[in-house]
């Protein structure tokens, strides 16, 4: 996918019929993939703002080719997420000699991101719980003061448990149950 991402980047400005190709080839792996096609342009769709957001600072380039080329990167990449487990994605980085520093942090921040959301969740319950009316200026200062608790916890809950790991013998690379290993299909798929 990384690969098929370069060749779609790389590819011309105006060449209407490789960009044809490609989205007929991920078409098709989507197909292959058997994950729904709705599910794909659903996941996809939440990253175009940014991608407008983008065109909109780089007035001398013409937008509909970067357009096309973002949408279909993201969409490789969409594949490639929802069809490979999060754990045998980032023991590929680790193989791919991706620098540890950043499968680490990948990791870590999908394990957390989840827990950091349940304690947002609960602040806004008992915020809703506690608070009853008011001015938008002091749901405002409230809300900005969740931010600043969540910040706090997050920054302890990650010291203890960056501890408690250490204490375990973390060493920082990733355990999988399972080892990867290039098959010949895999080659074929690659081809």
């Amino acid at each position: 996918f990384f690969g098929f991402t370069i060749f779609i980047i790389s590819t011309k400005p105006n060449s209407s019929a490789s960009f044809a190709f490609y989205a007929l080839l991920i078409l098709v792996l989507i197909l292959l993939s058997r994950i729904p096609i709705l599910f794909i342009l659903k996941k996809s769709l939440v990253v175009i703002p940014f991608v407008v957001l983008v065109l909109i600072f780089v007035p001398f380039v013409k937008q509909v080719d970067i357009f096309i080329k973002s949408y279909l990167c993201i969409l490789c990449m969409t594949i490639l997420v929802a069809s490979t487990e999060f754990a045998s994605l980032l023991k590929a980085l680790e193989k791919l000699k991706l620098p540890s520093l950043i499968t680490m942090i990948l990791s870590f921040m999908y394990r957390y991101i989840f827990v950091i959301q349940d304690e947002l969740m609960q602040m806004r319950l008992a915020k809703e719980s506690r608070s009853v009316g008011g001015s938008r200026w002091f749901h405002c200062k409230t809300l900005a003061n969740m931010v600043g608790v969540l910040f706090i916890r997050a920054y302890e809950r990650a010291e203890s448990v960056y501890l408690a790991m250490c204490a375990r013998g973390f060493n920082g690379s990733i355990k999988t149950i399972d080892t990867s290993c290039i098959k010949g299909r895999d080659l074929f798929f690659l081809g």
